[in-house]
């Protein structure tokens, strides 16, 4: 016999010599034939042997969950004993301790060899719920295990991708991944999984299963996983598409019904099972590209993917389920046949919005093509066709949509009680004292109302009322409301399409802009606020006086520009010194988005006479507030009342409450410090291989890419942003336009983004970017 040279030739010379010693196999190590997959199984003329490195495989429990499916009729392989009557034998693989096992050999071919017909995916699908329910009661303390190829941990590959060279593919394992996390598997029934129920792993005869193989990954989970990593694999088989697999599905929910989360999860976990599988052959192709035993489904895998790419959800979750006991709801857009795509419903409500609504022009949708959008949870919104996408754009919704705890905190008291503050009530006063205190000393008097535009105005009230003064400064390209009042203090608005030009109570300082203004590096900030100093010298000399400066701590659509060092600090003191106040407009920067700080404010040391926040304060509840000292907060009582019919009421301050609860609980303001550096290292990355982004900015999560098309003349790149923006949209995340020159991408997201939320932003930016920028 020659001596083996190839580590496969080594292995099975090896396996050759176990297979004798202990179990009396006669055949040669060319006898050996190692079995498709990546465990150490062999052929041979007593049986299958297998060899479990220790640490990579428990065999002690697969062995158990075997006897317990073997005890309820299932086929699954029993093992023989050693010479020495043993069931585990203690060896070394590679130097390395090792378990090896005998098992008989079962009759049939593997199911990837077989025809997939329509009785046998049934049959398949039968007998995985026929294990899940010999299972129901199974226990073994090493069950609540993890592996590579645990399915509920899917998203511990999202890094991987960097691995795959196709493009496409790319973008189909991205997408996979993604509707993965945002699928809420958590309140899926959980039980004893084999883990791996694919094609190798069941042997049929015709139609019949003759064996149930290889529970090497098996481990405690929501159940519905088995059935998604079998639907995987049907798919795979050369005429076999959705509806063709529901067979599988119908067989199980013969056994054991599919509940409505398990139909929702099923679609979303099949392909993450894909990009999975896609992800690991990609890796071990970079470090090991010859070990052929890998890869056995590789191109299959791939084409599957990238042929579901474009499959709404909702359209797989129908064609899957439709012969379930509970059947899937159906909306008027969703079509049973997934390769027929309807818009016609997304048309027709377009069509009754223009018809019923102010019109587009006015009341704009974002997007070239409008998204239906049904529900939000968390950092995700889902459109009416089943697709999630990522909002990186919705600083609404501060704590997440939907967060639980601010939902059930409105719930509960709107069944209680909802009224006007002009009755006592405890809540409101607790969530002004709590609000007040996550502000400097001496902001301590609250006023609630709806929305930041009533805020700023009634800012603009207290201004007023406190100096005797009309005028107020702003920044150019600020926004600060849709009131009258706050139209006509927002050049962003009154210098816009529309607008009608500034009036002679406001006044205009420009940007402190050290990216693209005319000042530039140390001391631009305390440069540009001699403009304030000016602006005042100007409006002193013309007869009319200031009452305050009204600046948003830092510039939203003015392009997402976080305010020159120094700038505000020596503004406040040139409006203090010609007697006016000063406001600081938090409605989109506040309740700790910097990171760095609770208040955007609090980044430059100041602090501001007067706060406006708005937006984040009750999670998309409609929900503002003007925090001031007890000075102004007196002045302004004139003798007229101030009263705002839903400002403040109880259900409002019980959302307030929540999302303070929440941002201290999940500590999201430290998320956002740390997630804003990641996406900050990130977007940096890609403006070094990306000449189209000019600048990067921002802080915590409220940033900005500003897109060029040339470094030198700053050129904006107003096209070629919102082509990117839309592109992106397509690939599932949403981020939109802003600035005067409309060419900067902004991000601000629900505060509840997590890591591989950041870093598959990234990527996909990268991706679009080779296309529409340079």
């Amino acid at each position: 016999m020659s001596t083996p040279t190839t580590a496969e030739q080594r292995d099975a010379a090896h396996a050759a010599m176990i297979a004798a010693t202990h179990w009396g196999a006669a055949g040669l190590p060319d006898a050996m034939r190692r079995l498709p997959g990546e465990n150490h199984n062999y052929l041979c003329d007593v049986g299958v042997l297998k060899i479990s490195i220790e640490g990579q495989a428990d065999p002690e429990l697969e062995e158990a969950v075997a006897a317990t499916l073997a005890a309820a009729n299932l086929p699954v392989p029993i093992c023989k004993p050693s010479l020495l009557g043993k069931i585990l034998v203690a060896v070394d693989l590679h130097d390395r301790p090792a378990t090896a096992r005998m098992q008989a050999l079962l009759p049939g071919l593997p199911w990837r060899e077989s025809q997939a017909t329509h009785t046998l995916l049934r049959n398949i699908g039968s007998m995985v719920a026929r294990a899940h329910r010999a299972l129901k009661s199974f226990d073994h303390p090493r069950s609540d295990r993890s592996h590579q190829w645990d399915l509920e941990r899917a998203g511990q590959h999202r890094a991987a991708v960097g691995h795959v060279p196709n493009q496409s593919l790319r973008r189909a394992i991205e997408w996979a991944l993604h509707l993965h996390a945002s699928c809420d598997i958590t309140s899926c029934p959980r039980g004893m999984l084999h883990g791996d129920a694919n094609d190798e792993n069941i042997l049929v005869d015709g139609d019949h299963i003759t064996g149930f193989l290889d529970f090497g990954d098996c481990l405690r989970g929501p159940l519905v996983i088995d059935l998604a990593i079998t639907l995987a694999y049907a798919v795979q088989h050369e005429g076999v598409g959705l509806e063709d697999a529901a067979a599988v599905v119908a067989g199980y929910d013969k056994i054991r019904k599919l509940d409505t989360t398990e139909q929702q999860a099923l679609f979303p976990l099949m392909v993450a099972r894909l990009a999975t599988s896609a992800c690991i052959s990609a890796t071990r192709s970079a470090t090991d590209p010859d070990h052929s035993t890998w890869f056995s489904h590789r191109h299959s895998t791939e084409e599957t993917l990238m042929a579901l790419v474009d499959v709404a959800p909702r359209d797989a979750q129908v064609a899957l389920c439709s012969t379930c006991a509970i059947r899937p709801e159906c909306s008027p857009d969703t079509s049973a046949r997934v390769d027929h795509r309807t818009t016609t419903h997304t048309g027709s409500l377009a069509a009754r919005r223009a018809r019923s609504l102010l019109g587009t022009g006015v009341l704009s949708l974002s997007y070239e093509s409008p998204l239906h959008i049904v529900r939000g949870q968390g950092q995700f919104l889902y459109a009416d066709d089943g697709r999630a996408y990522l909002d990186l754009v919705n600083n609404v919704c501060h704590v997440g949509h939907a967060h639980p705890r601010v939902v059930q905190a409105l719930s509960t008291q709107a069944a209680t009680l909802n009224t006007n503050t002009r009755y006592l009530h405890k809540t409101i006063v607790e969530y002004a004292e709590r609000l007040s205190a996550t502000l400097p000393d001496g902001l301590d008097v609250c006023c609630f109302v709806n929305s930041g535009s009533e805020a700023n105005e009634l800012a603009l009230r207290m201004a007023r009322a406190v100096t005797g003064r009309d005028d107020i400064i702003v920044i150019d390209s600020a926004y600060h409301g849709s009131t009258g009042a706050c139209i006509e203090m927002s050049p962003y608005k009154f210098n816009g399409p529309g607008g009608q030009g500034q009036r002679d109570w406001v006044h205009v300082v420009p940007m402190p802009d050290t990216y693209r203004g005319e000042i530039t590096g140390d001391g631009a900030g305390v440069a540009y606020a001699k403009d304030v100093e000016r602006v005042i010298g100007k409006a002193t000399s013309s007869g009319r006086s200031i009452a305050a400066f009204l600046a948003e701590s830092l510039l939203s659509c003015g392009g997402q520009i976080p305010l020159a060092d120094g700038y505000l600090s020596a503004a406040f003191k040139h409006v203090r010194a010609a007697g006016g106040v000063c406001i600081a407009d938090e409605v989109q920067v506040g309740l700790g988005r910097v990171g760095e700080a609770m208040w955007g404010f609090e980044l430059h040391g100041v602090v501001p006479d007067i706060v406006v926040m708005g937006k984040p304060m009750g999670n998309g509840h409609p929900l503002a507030a003007v925090v001031t000292t007890r000075a102004i907060a007196e002045a302004f009582n004139t003798g007229m009342e101030f009263f705002s019919t839903f400002g403040g009421n109880p259900v409002s301050a019980a959302a307030g409450m929540a999302v303070l609860d929440v941002i201290e609980e999940e500590k999201l303001q430290a998320r956002a410090a740390t997630l804003g550096r990641r996406f900050m290292d990130g977007l940096a990355e890609l403006r070094e291989r990306h000449t189209i982004i000019g600048d990067v900015r921002g802080c915590g999560l409220f940033l900005g890419i500003e897109l060029v098309r040339d470094r030198k003349t700053l050129e904006p790149a107003d096209t070629e942003a919102a082509m990117i923006v839309n592109a992106m949209k397509q690939r599932g995340v949403l981020l939109s336009t802003d600035g005067p020159l409309r060419n900067v991408i902004k991000i601000k997201p629900p505060m509840v983004v997590v890591e591989n939320d950041v870093d598959m932003a990234i990527r996909l930016l990268d991706d679009v970017l080779q296309y529409h920028g340079r």
